[in-house]
């Protein structure tokens, strides 16, 4: 690998940032400590410093020579309200939350660029450094744009990355188009006529209306979806009944969708309400119907897709740099996508004994990768932005 030896010597320092980031975990929105941690890091490296955008987040901005051109490096701040099972020193302090997902690494990856590209001269222009809060179903992203982040920091590109589990250490997944899925939640409640169990004919029960309803859903995908169209339609819930001898009046039924276009999730949307409308009158039972479009896609702008595949190229070489299958999983940097032309690429976070997919409670981002992924951001930003001659 062609790491970079200033990025090297600083990995004792991230791997300090990042294990005192893990054991002190914070959910969406309140995100308060680690936004103080990163704001004070960036201050001492001689960054400019702006907080409140979305409540938690932080942009450190370091400008070079006479450029006016400028990029944004995104990294996420939260953590999941998950109980930690690992009994490493740095588990979480925090009882019932952890960083599950890595983003504890992807903040001191970034912060390590940060402190290297703040000594810097290699580049000329801007670098707005995004430590964006509430990327765990919360849409963070979506709203620091709503509070002016590309507004008050313009940029013409940018940049976000994301740690796999499985994919080896020195290796990264980047293609142009479709790199995760849309992800929208549904709700649906049904309203019968309750009753004794022993009298069900004097009920409408709608707990059989609710199994005919979510047994339905199970075609939609594989009758109603263009099989090219990869799509995943996922009741989670059920939730019915108290007594062993009460069919209860109502019920309420869960879940998520997952698709890669917006044509597709309009036509999940209302596939879903109709089949959930039309079962339920059949039965005499009323329906209300929520479905709320959380995430859109994550699309990768095709020239900046190349452009952070051979930054990565640089690092690990063309083998270790693969065009990975989109993933169903999702991402609000979405939202950051579909507001300026950017990419988002995967960095292997080890496939060795041991490992585990993110979002489970014995995962722990791998210190390993830590200036890996820092260098992948300088030699980003060198590319982009070189140093004008004269």
């Amino acid at each position: 690998m062609n790491l970079i030896n200033d990025i090297v010597a600083l990995s004792d320092e991230m791997q300090q940032w990042r294990r005192h980031i893990h054991a002190h975990p914070e959910l969406a929105f309140k995100e308060f400590d680690t936004a103080d941690f990163v704001a004070q890091k960036l201050q001492e490296f001689g960054l400019e410093i702006h907080q409140g955008l979305a409540g938690t987040g932080v942009i450190g901005t370091v400008t070079r020579g006479r450029s006016n051109r400028a990029i944004g490096l995104r990294a996420d701040l939260d953590a999941l309200p998950i109980k930690e099972a690992n009994q490493f020193s740095h588990r979480s302090k925090n009882p019932g939350i952890m960083h599950a997902c890595g983003h504890d690494g992807h903040t001191c990856m970034l912060l390590g660029a940060a402190k290297h590209l703040a000594q810097a001269d290699d580049f000329e222009g801007t670098v707005h450094f995004i430590f964006q809060p509430a990327e765990e179903n919360e849409g963070g992203a979506r709203t620091m744009i709503e509070d002016g982040l590309f507004e008050r920091f313009p940029v013409e590109a940018v940049y976000g990355m994301h740690n796999i589990p499985g994919m080896p250490v020195g290796s990264f997944g980047i293609k142009p188009g479709p790199m995760m899925a849309a992800f929208d939640i549904f709700d649906i409640k049904i309203t019968g006529t309750g009753g004794h169990a022993a009298m069900p004919h004097l009920t409408v029960d709608p707990i059989l209306v609710g199994t005919k309803i979510v047994e339905a859903f199970q075609t939609i995908v594989s009758r109603t979806i263009n099989p090219q169209e990869p799509t995943v339609l996922s009741v989670t819930q059920f939730h019915a009944g108290d007594a062993y001898n009460v069919i209860p009046n109502e019920i309420t039924i869960s879940g998520c969708t997952r698709c890669f276009s917006e044509s597709v999730q309009t036509q999940l949307e209302t596939t879903m309400q109709k089949v959930a409308v039309d079962i339920a009158k059949a039965h005499g039972a009323s329906v209300d119907f929520r479905y709320e479009r959380r995430y859109p896609p994550t699309i990768n702008s095709e020239q900046e897709a190349e452009t952070a595949r051979q930054a990565a190229t640089q690092i690990v070489g063309h083998s270790q740099v693969f065009n990975p299958k989109p993933s169903m999983g999702s991402e609000d940097f979405a939202y950051m996508l579909q507001e300026k032309p950017g990419s988002y690429i995967w960095i292997g976070n080890g496939d060795g004994e041991g490992s585990c997919m993110v979002h489970n409670p014995g995962y722990d981002f791998n210190d390993e990768i830590l200036p890996i992924g820092a260098s992948y951001w300088v030699t980003l930003v060198n590319n982009i932005l070189p140093r004008l001659d004269g």
